[in-house]
């Protein structure tokens, strides 16, 4: 027979936070407001911040605030950057008549790390979700276009998610382009609805090179 007496079992995810003190209570609670971040991962990681020196606790809130307040968006690009223009961009050994869109900044650095691209990008922003009210005109499609004539642009690379989202922006952009340049899409070793920047680096550098013109 159950005694209303004795304590009851709670999950570490449903129990409050009253065991921390407050101060304390709050950065974990920050911390649970990152992506991938659970109720234990946030413990650990506050706890290792306030084991740590505190000019070391100090150089990296600094990091944070300067990053916050001096990254914007690449001029040309939208990629993350500090400059107007970012280091890609002003790198003079890329090929500037290849485009590769992406739809953040994530993406881009994953197709970095294979090392087999040496065109430019274009960060879309996002894709095209109408259930999340996101239309073509809340994406940076129109810079995209933009760039099409003045950098003489040969081919644009379709590297977006394959997912509901990703095949509509794709299809949106293949027909706006087409009267342009050629139009191509990577190919995909993933599973539909998989998130580019999780993919491996051999299956991203595969899919660049099994790009298909998209009909």
């Amino acid at each position: 027979m159950w005694r209303d007496d004795l304590p009851r079992f709670q999950p570490s995810h449903c129990r409050p936070l009253t065991v921390f003190t407050r101060p304390l209570a709050r950065l974990i609670e920050q911390f649970e407001r990152l992506p991938g971040i659970g109720p234990r991962t946030a413990q650990r990681l506050a706890l290792h911040l306030l084991r740590q020196p505190e000019e070391q606790s100090r150089a990296f809130a600094d990091a944070l605030l300067a990053a916050r307040q001096q990254v914007g968006q690449c001029q040309r690009c939208g990629h993350l950057s500090a400059d107007p223009i970012c280091d890609i961009c002003r790198n003079p050994e890329r090929n500037i008549g290849v485009i590769c869109v992406v739809a953040d900044s994530r993406d881009l650095l994953a197709l970095e790390r294979t090392r087999e691209f040496s065109g430019s990008y274009h960060v879309l922003g996002g894709l095209i979700s109408p259930m999340d009210g996101i239309g073509p005109e809340a994406l940076g499609i129109q810079p995209l276009l933009q760039r099409l004539d003045p950098e003489q642009i040969e081919e644009v690379i379709l590297a977006l998610t394959p997912s509901v989202e990703g095949d509509t922006t794709s299809l949106y952009l293949a027909r706006l382009l087409k009267p342009f340049c050629r139009v191509t899409r990577i190919a995909y070793g993933l599973p539909v609805g998989s998130e580019l920047e999780y993919a491996d680096d051999v299956t991203l550098a595969r899919a660049l090179e099994g790009r298909r013109t998209v009909e």
